[in-house]
């Protein structure tokens, strides 16, 4: 195993203000949302394509580059592995003998890649912008005032909390604090269940953060749930626009959250794309809106969405409501088999957020990561740390 340097003997550098598309102070949680000015951002340079290759060279097995679906093409092409966040965060535990983990997507993944690496481990967020804008919808001081109200109605002993792991570091914390557990697109009808058999009663609730559209779409698709039995916390109005009733009456208490990427797919996506092409399949990610997950064939997670077209038979025509990058990319790689894939929404949108990460961005960071100089340090307090942690193992237990 390669001996770390301490971080005392590094160079800790903040992001140059050239880099920071949100200035040298921005706080790298305020992305709301997403604008989609109707095509990709330009690629970069080229000649950084030669600096990121020689950089990543020199540090050799002291670097690994983890890199999220959505990421554009050219910091892809630098990534050791690829994959949703989870799979992303599992890979990094798996190298203890990387030094440097740089994270190629946005805050709330580098950080449970730090929650799950070892304290010699130093995960790095190429820019410290590069947020998420539904993680940013639930905050430690939203989350625990819910939890106020959850009491004063008195049901907050019936409630198991179940977070998504788009969530940040607090939201996991708060989650292993109070007996929860973390969740995946693709585990969270298991992790429901999991959370409704905790109580005795078996009249457990569960308070699912903070995306709505997945707790919603498992509750009512998966699980045979009614939408009467879902209501929607608004951390923005008193007791989060519920009545004591309907929150006692509730099985499914939804945060008030969603992906704005996912969120854009309409009902009349679907319809429009049907009429255009005939005999389409049209596949969604379960983040999607509830009446655009009824309305299409296929519903799974990012690793679900890449595994049906890789199954797909030649000469069929698929519509995909997910990031656009990741659609062009499959859309490019199974064009030579005869499959026809594309963006079910007729506007260009990408997440911004995650497009922060650029190739000037991963070039600086590695660069300065082999000039010992160590960058954008993500690093999760130790009692943050500590509760995240055990709602992640709780996933990881999960049948």
């Amino acid at each position: 195993m390669t001996t770390a340097h301490p971080v005392q003997d590094l160079d800790v550098q903040p992001t140059p203000l050239a880099l920071l598309l949100l200035g040298r102070e921005a706080d790298p949680r305020s992305e709301r949302g997403v604008e989609c000015p109707g095509d990709l951002p330009a690629p970069s340079d080229p000649d950084l394509v030669e600096r990121a290759r020689a950089a990543k060279e020199k540090l050799g097995d002291k670097v690994f580059v983890l890199g999220h679906h959505y990421q554009r093409d050219e910091v892809i092409q630098f990534a050791d592995v690829t994959g949703d966040s989870f799979k992303l965060a599992r890979d990094a535990a798996a190298r203890p003998e990387a030094e440097y983990i740089v994270f190629c997507g946005v805050h709330f993944m580098a950080e449970s890649a730090d929650i799950l690496t070892t304290d010699d481990q130093q995960v790095v967020l190429p820019d410290l912008a590069a947020g998420c804008s539904m993680a940013d919808m639930a905050t430690a001081e939203q989350v625990a005032e819910c939890w106020d109200v959850l009491t004063e109605a008195g049901i907050a002993d019936q409630v198991v909390p179940v977070s998504y792991m788009n969530s940040s570091a607090d939201i996991k914390a708060f989650t292993g604090r109070h007996g929860g557990t973390i969740c995946t697109s693709s585990n969270a009808e298991r992790a429901l269940e999991w959370a409704f058999e905790q109580r005795e009663s078996g009249a457990a609730k569960v308070l699912f953060l903070p995306d709505q559209h997945l707790g919603r779409n498992t509750a009512v698709r998966d699980m045979g749930m009614s939408l009467d039995d879902c209501v929607v916390y608004n951390p923005h109005k008193p007791n989060g626009g519920l009545t004591v009733e309907e929150l006692r009456n509730a099985k499914m208490i939804l945060w008030r959250g969603h992906c704005s990427v996912h969120g854009r797919f309409s009902l009349d996506s679907v319809d429009d794309v049907r009429a255009r092409i005939p005999g389409v399949n049209v596949l969604v990610h379960p983040e999607c809106r509830h009446e655009v997950v009824a309305a299409a064939d296929y519903v799974g997670s990012t690793e679900y969405i890449i595994k049906a077209l890789e199954a797909a038979p030649a000469g069929s025509k698929w519509a995909i409501g997910t990031e656009l990058n990741l659609v062009r990319r499959l859309a490019n790689r199974f064009a030579p088999e005869g499959k026809e894939i594309v963006f079910l929404d007729k506007t260009v949108c990408f997440c911004s957020t995650m497009n922060r990460i650029d190739l000037p961005h991963l070039v600086w960071a590695l660069e300065s990561l082999a000039d010992g100089k160590l960058v954008n340090r993500i690093q999760v307090d130790p009692e943050t740390e500590k509760y995240a942690k055990l709602a992640l193992e709780r996933m990881l237990a999960l049948p």
